[in-house]
């Protein structure tokens, strides 16, 4: 079964297949730091699963808005053109905490609170936090891992 490991102090995805480290991968958390709080823009903690997949067989730098294909194939004349948009691009794996109180319900759930790992711009600096909350990934690396996770998958935040 593969699972998830994120830390955000590192800066760091790892994914394993039982206890075997399989991959690791850079990534970028929220530039507001840790928190589960509604509306904080954090990354937030806790153990988590996959709730949702979306974005199977699009193109790499297919645009989301709403968790929906805008029609966009993510370009620098596009960026341009939308100069503060958050890009969320190529793939989405939608989470969901597990833990009641901490990330799950209320004003502290992940879910809720639209917390995804997906893609993002190739000039993106990833290995430094710079979200508006969700786990940032090169493109090709969300595309592997999409292929790799189920829904269901765990995914510790730390």
């Amino acid at each position: 079964m593969i699972r998830l490991e994120i830390d955000i102090a590192a800066q760091i995805m790892q994914v394993f297949n039982n206890e075997n480290l399989q991959q690791e991968y850079a990534i970028s958390t929220a530039k507001n730091g840790a928190g589960e709080q509604k509306n904080s823009e954090q990354t937030p903690r806790g153990l988590h699963i996959i709730r949702a997949k979306i974005g199977k067989n699009c193109l790499p730098n297919t645009v989301f808005v709403g968790r929906r294909q805008t029609g966009e194939i993510f370009s620098a004349e596009l960026k341009e053109q939308y100069p503060d948009r958050d890009w969320i691009l190529t793939r989405i794996l939608w989470l969901s905490g597990l833990e009641v109180g901490r990330n799950r319900l209320g004003n502290v759930d992940t879910m809720q609170r639209y917390i995804y790992i997906h893609g993002t711009p190739d000039n993106t600096q990833l290995g430094k936090p710079g979200s508006h909350g969700c786990i940032r990934m090169r493109n090709s690396h969300i595309i592997e891992l999409f292929n790799n996770v189920s829904v269901g998958s765990q995914v510790f935040i730390k």
